[in-house]
């Protein structure tokens, strides 16, 4: 990629409306300092002492930030959070993004705010420590006035957008936002709005979801195409360009220290290969940046082996942040494809 196109892609960002509907979280970080240990007198276990903590949006959220942090325009979340501290958290962390509206964000007391609380040991000299997760969670499914108030949402919003990213996390199905219902409200959108860039990443799998332009990891991908799993590249490549024809939408598959495979309808399947790893890593985020930064790159007009390099740059910068939910922002991927 030449230094005028990366200027021609990124530059068009910034006139970029997007939507991202789907489960955000709360990512909450617990910095410990294990100078600080003590024993606890009623229980004789340890004593954690916190030093620090951090907040920062979480699944969508974080692919939110990515986008804001990559200079999107305009950024709609379409989703909810509970009435708890919480979902404070989220909203505030949300607000601190560019360029994000959150009008259309329900909070509501019908739901928990799904959150991941990470605490960190934090040994000088050494990487982040992470101890045993504590997550919030729904486990009731979503009730239908709270489905019904974003289904509209989306639908009001929707003309605004040039690009929409779906994003299925919820920790039990039918208990986030992503339900039969609103993929119904996705595909009539993709009917309505026929040039809208619409990306989708879920957990649970994609095998549920409307003709989109899919990104998934291999794990995923051998699901729902029912091949092996730990396939080669060529055989993913293969089934990448079968599943590309059948949806008429470009596939992306994310294959972790291998990179990442592309298909587009009509063109043969592309390998473009991960960034050489600089030292310790950290995988949390890099999923969502990549997501972000696919979504982006495919709304500007790149071409798709230019918005998998743009990917794999943005993965590889948040890869290399440490104890953090990272974020990738454009000088620091242009300082890694034009060194």
């Amino acid at each position: 990629m030449t230094p005028a196109r990366f200027d021609a892609l990124t530059t068009r960002f910034a006139q970029l409306c997007v939507g991202v509907v789907g489960d955000f979280s709360l990512d909450r970080y617990f910095d410990i300092n294990p100078a600080k240990t003590e024993t606890s007198l009623e229980t004789g276990l340890p004593v954690h002492n916190v030093t620090g903590v951090r907040c920062s949006p979480g699944a969508a959220g974080n692919i939110v930030q990515n986008l804001g942090g990559l200079g999107t325009g305009r950024l709609w979340p379409v989703g909810f959070c509970g009435d708890d501290g919480e979902g404070f958290e989220l909203l505030r962390a949300l607000r601190a993004v560019p360029g994000v509206s959150l009008d259309n964000f329900l909070r509501t007391p019908d739901r928990r705010t799904f959150t991941y609380t990470k605490p960190l040991v934090h040994t000088p000299g050494q990487p982040p420590a992470e101890l045993s997760r504590l997550d919030i969670k729904n486990w009731a499914p979503t009730p239908a006035d709270v489905e019904d108030e974003l289904r509209s949402a989306l639908r009001d919003l929707a003309p605004q957008f040039d690009a929409l990213i779906v994003m299925d996390q919820a920790g039990v199905p039918g208990t986030g936002v992503i339900s039969k219902t609103m993929l119904a409200t996705v595909r009539e959108l993709t009917v309505a709005h026929p040039r809208l860039v619409v990306v989708a990443d879920s957990r649970h799998g994609l095998g549920r979801f409307p003709p989109l332009v899919f990104k998934m990891n291999a794990a995923e991908f051998a699901v729902l195409t029912g091949t092996r799993a730990g396939a080669a590249d060529a055989a993913i490549m293969a089934g990448a360009e079968r599943l590309a024809a059948a949806s008429r939408r470009a596939v992306f598959i994310t294959l972790a220290e291998r990179g990442i495979i592309g298909a587009a309808p009509g063109e043969p399947a592309a390998h473009v290969p991960a960034l050489p790893v600089r030292g310790v890593i950290d995988i949390v985020g890099a999923g969502d940046a990549v997501t972000a930064t696919l979504t982006l790159a495919l709304a500007a007009g790149a071409t798709l082996g230019e918005a998998m390099q743009l990917s794999q740059a943005a993965a590889s910068v948040v890869i290399h942040q440490l104890g953090t939910t990272g974020v990738a922002c454009v000088p620091d991927i242009r300082q890694l494809l034009l060194p």
